[in-house]
């Protein structure tokens, strides 16, 4: 069901799940596991998070218990965060942004963001640095997310769903020509997170119902998606070197996220770069550092790759209360000098006061007559 999230299924035999702050049901075939009807909202106004959490639940005889109240959105800021620590505000306004993305000339940002800066949706934004505009990058699907820059700065990769509810990749012209382009046609989603730097090779995070999040590499020249780090655990993150050799990527496979590098294409042996947790690697783009977060602090690593690989300890730059990524990607990005840091930190808000608690009994036979139930 596009767009939805937080499902449950009843034994009156409904699929019920929130949607844009409304609780969804439609009848669900348990037997044959496929929706055989059309979802109708059954209950506006339920309090949700940005992260999609809604505040409902039903028991098994049939009562639901909800609060009421609407979306809230997490608003954060851009601010540049020097290697000490020192924080440089930017003029952006502050919206529930995600996945900042520096040009490769430093002269703009693209951004994931909600639908609170346009209309309805999660379009992409472009920030222009030095005029401190911002304009609307995407228009179609529900959906575009994690913009990646092509080497060269003309083009811009994401995942959208604006072709089906699987999220693939496209890429569009940032002048706007062209319009936009397929480039996956997987039944798996996928997201974009980093170029090789001869523009051939684009490494993505493939959502697999077996292996959880895998690391793939997209071949640019036949449009092939090659798996790299594909097991069991989850794997994510994953950041091209800036001489192309090398894929730094974070992993859960020893129990807690840890940052590895492998090299590229291979083969090759495994560096396990991170120490007590890592997730979110990035390179500093003069290819002697790779940075990492963990927890709150911003770690950085000496890199050699002369002769062969070699990895110094993991030291902290900064700490703070910047957003940490609820995806297999990158939260922020690094300046081409590897001195500053584009980072996401959260506006505190106002809660919603929750009032009361809504309890509906029998809300099962309310249900079946507003959506007449799939078989059971």
């Amino acid at each position: 069901m596009p767009g939805g999230a937080q499902p449950r299924y009843t034994s009156s035999g409904h699929l019920v799940y929130v949607q844009a702050g409304s609780l969804m049901a439609v009848p669900f075939d348990a037997q044959h596991l496929t929706v055989t009807g059309t979802a109708v909202p059954v209950v506006d106004g339920v309090m949700q998070t940005s992260a999609a959490a809604a505040h409902y639940s039903f028991s098994a005889n049939g009562s639901l218990v909800y609060i009421s109240g609407s979306i809230q959105p997490s608003q954060s800021r851009l601010v540049w965060v020097y290697r000490k620590g020192t924080e440089e505000p930017l003029a952006a306004p502050a919206n529930p942004y995600s996945n900042p993305r520096l040009s490769p000339d430093g002269r703009r940002i693209a951004i994931s963001s909600s639908a609170s800066v346009g209309p309805s949706g999660s379009p992409i934004w472009l920030y222009d640095l030095s005029r401190q505009t911002l304009t609307r990058f995407t228009f179609d699907g529900n959906l575009n997310q994690f913009p990646v820059w092509t080497p060269d700065g003309k083009r811009i990769v994401f995942d959208s769903d604006r072709q089906g509810p699987v999220v693939n990749l496209f890429w569009q012209s940032v002048d706007g020509t062209g319009g936009v382009e397929r480039l996956t046609t997987s039944e798996l989603s996928n997201w974009p997170t980093s170029w090789s730097p001869d523009g051939k090779f684009l490494t993505l995070v493939e959502g697999n119902p077996t292996t959880a999040w895998d690391v793939s590499v997209l071949q640019l020249s036949d449009r092939k998606v090659v798996p790299f780090v594909g097991t069991p655990a989850n794997e994510g993150g994953p950041h091209f070197s800036p001489d192309g050799h090398w894929i730094a990527y974070a992993s859960d496979e020893s129990g807690p996220w840890e940052v590895y590098v492998q090299p590229f294409p291979g083969p090759g042996g495994k560096w396990q770069i991170s120490s007590g947790g890592g997730t979110e690697p990035m390179w500093n783009p003069t290819g002697r550092e790779l940075f990492y977060r963990s927890g709150d602090k911003m770690m950085a690593v000496d890199i050699a790759t002369q002769s062969g690989f070699s990895a110094g300890s993991p030291h902290a730059l900064f700490e703070g209360p910047y957003l940490l990524s609820r995806s297999p990607i990158a939260a922020y990005d690094v300046s081409a000098d590897g001195q500053r840091f584009l980072m996401l930190k959260p506006v505190e808000q106002p809660s919603q006061s929750t009032t009361q608690i809504n309890v509906v009994l029998n809300w099962f036979e309310e249900l079946k007559q507003k959506v007449p139930p799939g078989r059971k």
